[in-house]
């Protein structure tokens, strides 16, 4: 394997790892806004929560570029 063909494997391995990553990050909030909702629907919490939980939520998607 020539230089150039290990340079691209290993960009392409990059690309793989943080698509990974940013999935993790996606799933990660959208449990914590899930949770949040729950929490606010039972009676347990309040709007200030729900308004928190979406920020995660909104932060993880444009942090991987789901906020198209």
């Amino acid at each position: 394997m020539n230089q150039s063909q290990n340079a691209s494997q290993q960009t392409g391995q990059a690309v793989g790892q943080a698509q990974e990553k940013g999935s993790n990050m996606m799933d990660k909030a959208n449990n914590a806004a899930q949770d949040a909702t729950t929490s606010v629907q039972e009676g347990q919490g309040g709007q200030q929560m729900k308004a928190d939980a979406q920020e995660v939520a909104d932060a993880a998607k444009i942090t991987v570029g789901a906020h198209k």
